[in-house]
């Protein structure tokens, strides 16, 4: 398992733990559910889920010939994660005090995740290949190396 891959599994690890503190403290702090519950609701699905199927889907399914997509890897990371981080702290506070403008801050969470699943899915796409792709490009690769 490469860095990205384990930072992704880990951090879905952490936000899994944040889930569960989330919903436990709806039950004893219930004034706080209003606020938090987008919270609990991004830090289950966002963090946890996409984070583990992000890494898993990395480190599972290599490129057919070409194992690394290092540089897709840390921008899907980064992406998902700090647009992730900016929801969580800042979203709380915009529903708490509404009159503060900070949905321009939610729209570049929004932005950033979604710049993160747009990577996560081209690295797919060139990731996942059938048996028949996958035999061709190995001839053409023989092919190549026949002809030098």
């Amino acid at each position: 398992m490469y860095f990205y891959e384990f930072l992704f599994v880990r951090s879905s690890l952490f936000y899994l733990l944040l889930t569960g503190v989330l919903g436990i403290l709806f039950y004893l702090w219930p004034a706080s559910r209003g606020f938090l519950l987008p919270v609990h609701t991004h830090a289950g699905l966002v963090g946890f889920f996409l984070n583990m199927v992000f890494g898993v889907a990395y480190w599972m399914m290599p490129r057919p010939g070409q194992l690394r997509q290092d540089a897709l890897e840390r921008l899907t990371y980064w992406s998902l994660n700090l647009g992730l981080g900016l929801r969580i702290v800042f979203e709380p506070l915009w529903l708490l005090d509404p009159g503060r403008d900070l949905r321009w801050v939610l729209v570049v969470s929004a932005l950033l995740q979604l710049v993160a699943i747009a990577i996560f899915a081209y690295a797919m796409h060139q990731r996942v290949v059938t048996a028949d792709m996958l035999r061709r490009l190995r001839q053409a690769r023989e092919s190549r190396k026949n002809r030098s």
